[in-house]
Order: C-alpha cells, then structure tokens, then sequence
C-alpha cells in the first residue's frame, strides 16, 4: 500500500497534533511490547494508531526515536505514581509498606510495562542511556526512598546499613519476577504466580519480606 492509500483508508479525525502523537505513542508501546524492538514496523504502528507511517514520522522521526519515548512514557508514570504517594508524609515503617505494595500493584496491571524492560534489556539498555530523562525520574524515586530510610534508621526502627538501591531492587524484583516469568514458572511448577489465589499471599510475602529486610538485628 503506498502512502497516498494509507492516507486515503485513514479515518478521518479532527485536527489534534497532541492526541494524535498521544495515540501513535499508546499504539507504539502495544506493538513494541507485543514484537519487540526488531520485530515493530512504523507501518504496523500506524495501523494500530489509525494513521499513516507519513503521520508518525511527522512526530518521530525514526522507530528508535519512538521507541525511547515509548519507554519514557512508562518509565514517567510508574515514578510519577510513586511520587504522588507522599511517601515523606507518613512514618517510615508505612511508608515502605506503602511502597512496596504500590509496587506489586503496578507491576501486576501494567504488563506492557514489564515487556518494554525486558526488551530493552536484551539490548543491553543501549537506548536507556540515551535518555537524561529517564536517568533524572530513576534518580528523584531513590532519592525519596533513601530519605524515608534515612528517617527510620533516625529512629532506630530500620537496619542501618540498608541502602536505597538494594531495597528497590529487593521490591523490583519480586514484583518483576512474578509477571515476567509467569508462563516459564507454571510450566515448570504447576503454579500461576498471576492468579487471583495466588496474589493477596504474594502481596502479603512481599510486604513480610521488606519488613524483615528493614528490621534491626538483634
């Protein structure tokens, strides 16, 4: 199909740069997270966006253009979510449960998500170091993070030596796991990490489980 039939089958829309960017954006991190990097067209993207690949080279100029501001967008709301929890304004032991579970609810309902990561890690994050913007959102979430660490141990009720990083790892990874690995998990175990019965006792290890990661020796 050339550009001028493209053009011609293409819904009709009104005149909205911005919703018309926001929907070949919504459409790219669909296409991205179901094929892959390599695996995406810009054709097939502006099919799943109602528009021509003329439209979406109009707003990003190359797929991998598109492609970091596919993984900007995600990486944006899940630090923008974490920011709007007001973690400073409770005490810190809640303030990690609180965390924690935001953590494991996100991960849960944003599977896309979770596919753009993995993605993005077979390319060893070649294009995630071409984004400051993406390094200064991960930058801010550990920064308040550390803070509420900071307060605990004030307090004595948080392990001195636990560092904002490895406790967001320890919460990642859990979270990351259970979706990432849900299909190769119940093959070999027999178990849907994802289901209904198993989720409130997951959520539940999680939560347990930074706790006594926090707590004090004895």
């Amino acid at each position: 199909m050339t550009t001028k039939d493209a053009d011609k089958k293409a819904p009709r829309r009104k005149n909205d740069p911005e919703g018309l960017k926001k929907r070949i954006l919504d459409a790219a991190i669909t296409e991205f997270a179901q094929t892959g990097l390599s695996g995406s067209t810009l054709d097939a993207i502006a099919e799943r966006a109602g528009t021509t690949k003329r439209m979406v080279v109009y707003h990003f100029q190359t797929k991998e253009e598109l492609y970091i501001a596919a993984l900007e967008r995600c990486y944006g709301e899940i630090r923008d979510i974490e920011t709007g929890l007001a973690l400073q304004h409770l005490a810190p032991a809640a303030a990690m449960v609180r965390l924690a579970e935001f953590t494991f609810d996100y991960h849960a309902s944003h599977t896309d998500f979770i596919r753009l990561v993995s993605i993005e890690n077979i390319h060893q994050a070649r294009h995630l170091r071409k984004s400051e913007q993406i390094r200064s959102l991960n930058r801010s979430v550990i920064a308040e993070i550390d803070a509420v660490l900071q307060r605990g141990k004030a307090e004595g009720i948080f392990r001195q030596e636990v560092d904002a990083v490895d406790l967001h790892m320890l919460i990642s990874s859990f979270c990351f796991f259970r979706v990432a690995n849900r299909y190769t998990f119940e093959t070999l175990f027999g178990r849907d990490m994802v289901s209904e019965a198993a989720r409130d006792g997951q959520r539940r290890m999680l939560v347990e489980m930074v706790q006594a990661y926090l707590r004090p020796q004895a």
